[in-house]
């Protein structure tokens, strides 16, 4: 009987494709020279982002390295918990919590608009009193190891949604910073507050930014967001956001 190192390299690629990741990289790469350089090759990662969905024709010149591309897209996911409120507040620090503090609402809420996603069900809604809630993302628990956020430095995708009620004006805010190890503040985006005039139209938007080329020792993702109402009722006539995500991408396709 022939032995498997005998095989063809196209037959190896093809048989390596269809291996999980983790198998490939620590333990098939150890087997042997001819597997660590069958496990090396660019065609079996390539191949299996093919299997899963990961590829497209337009991006063969511009992936880089088709290893880290697919680890990347497998590990892909919202690393915000709890973002449309379907568990109540579980998984966010709420801090301040002023007014009559948060709520959660069920959509479109009064005097609101329907999200543009039907699967988006609750918002988070502030009161007349500052209100913020907040995440720490720990980076390596998720995933993703030290070696990658500083060699690769992966886009660092943040999404988040917001509206007021059509009558009453609020104030949204919104910080996200990428942490050392020991909390120390290495990139932010802090845009300016959100002011929404009352009588609006009410309708959500959408705001959206990417870390690019940050500074290498990245460990912890900080985001917090929210505000508060301009009238200072009391109730819930502040500002409403609902399905903030934070993901780690390959970067730019064309």
């Amino acid at each position: 009987m022939a032995n498997i190192g005998d095989l063809p390299e196209d037959v190896l690629v093809e048989l390596f494709s269809l291996v999980p990741a983790r198998e490939l990289i620590c333990n098939c790469r150890l087997v042997c020279v001819l597997w660590r350089d069958v496990v090396n090759l660019a065609t079996v990662w390539k191949r299996k982002c093919q299997r899963e969905g990961f590829y497209h024709e337009k991006w063969d010149k511009t992936i880089k390295d088709w290893k880290i591309f697919y680890v990347l897209c497998s590990l892909k996911k919202n690393l915000l918990k709890n973002p449309c409120a379907e568990e109540s507040f579980q998984s966010w620090n709420l801090d301040p919590n002023e007014g009559d503090e948060w709520k959660v609402e069920d959509l479109p809420g009064p005097h609101g608009t329907d999200f543009p996603s039907p699967h988006v069900r609750k918002y988070f809604v502030t009161s007349y009193g500052q209100c913020l809630k907040s995440q720490l993302i720990d980076l390596k628990k998720e995933g993703y190891w030290d070696q990658l956020m500083d060699e690769i430095r992966p886009d660092i995708v943040v999404k988040d949604w917001y509206a007021a009620r059509f009558d009453c004006g609020c104030r949204y805010e919104l910080c996200v910073k990428l942490l050392s190890a020991d909390y120390i503040v290495l990139n932010e985006f802090c845009p300016e507050p959100v002011v929404i005039e009352q009588w609006s139209d009410a309708k959500w938007r959408e705001i959206s930014y990417t870390f690019r080329n940050y500074k290498a020792g990245v460990r912890h993702i900080l985001f917090e967001h929210g505000g508060q109402d301009t009238q200072y009722w009391a109730g819930w006539y502040g500002c409403r956001v609902t399905n903030s995500s934070i993901t780690i991408e390959p970067g730019r396709s064309p």
